[in-house]
């Protein structure tokens, strides 16, 4: 199957942009890798995006995993779980994703590392903590992000990796380049007292360079790859649907 033109310019055009991001930052664009977010796209244009060089692709549900993930058996991808995740889920997560980024609560810790046991498997984590102000938004405070580190130590099968927030959904840089300073903050404070946590991701189509240039070590990027959702945002965050968030 051919590639679609457009898939191959987007892919080409972020990775361009994510590499200009880098260089005007100052900072290597070997330090920042991209992380595609495929939600509510079919098994055939992730093939096709297998077919560009992706391997990693995230997710804000665990039901779409679970549905796409038989057609790609054989494509060798990794799932990234980004969306908030209900205890009840961990089976299947435990089954099928290669990584959380959204660990937020002790609940869910202790629901993965039960259900990992029984998988025999072990797989990244990273916290998710709440920057921002908005209700939508999910994620721990950041008060309680240090005691929340030392409790993750007494799950063997959760590597924690990092840090991952959403920044405000705002107009003003200055509101959204706070959200991803306060993260990388949080993040230093934490290495100070004895925490490995060498990725923070944040950022997305429409942020990404300012999370860049606080030092994100990922960027989540769905439109700018893939185009304009069959869904509305509000099909992932219906608590709040004239708050989207544009990955």
């Amino acid at each position: 199957m051919p590639i679609p033109s457009h898939l191959a310019a987007n892919w080409s055009d972020i990775r361009r942009r994510v590499d200009e991001a880098c260089r005007a930052a100052g900072r290597d664009p070997a330090e920042v890798s991209i992380l595609p977010v495929s939600k509510t796209f079919g098994p055939e244009l992730i093939r096709e995006g297998v077919a560009l060089g992706m391997r990693r692709f995230g997710e804000n549900k665990v039901q779409e995993i679970r549905d796409k993930a038989p057609a790609l058996a054989d494509c060798g991808i990794a799932w990234v779980m980004i969306g908030h995740l209900q205890s009840n889920k961990a089976k299947d997560v435990a089954r099928l994703v290669s990584e959380v980024q959204s660990l937020d609560r002790l609940d869910l810790a202790e629901a993965l590392d039960r259900r990992l046991q029984h998988e025999g498997r072990v797989i990244d984590v990273l916290v998710q903590v709440k920057t921002s102000t908005e209700p939508s938004k999910y994620g721990l405070p950041p008060e309680q992000l240090t005691g929340f580190l030392d409790a993750l130590r007494g799950y063997p099968t959760l590597r924690v990796r990092g840090l991952m927030t959403l920044a405000i959904h705002s107009t003003d840089p200055v509101e959204v380049r706070g959200c991803f300073r306060r993260l990388r903050e949080l993040r230093d404070r934490a290495v100070v007292q004895g925490h490995d946590l060498p990725r923070l991701s944040m950022g997305m189509s429409g942020d990404f360079p300012l999370a860049i240039a606080e030092g994100a070590t990922e960027v989540r990027i769905g439109t700018a790859i893939f185009g304009h959702r069959p869904y509305p945002d509000s099909h992932y965050w219906p608590e709040s649907s004239s708050n989207p968030q544009t990955l």
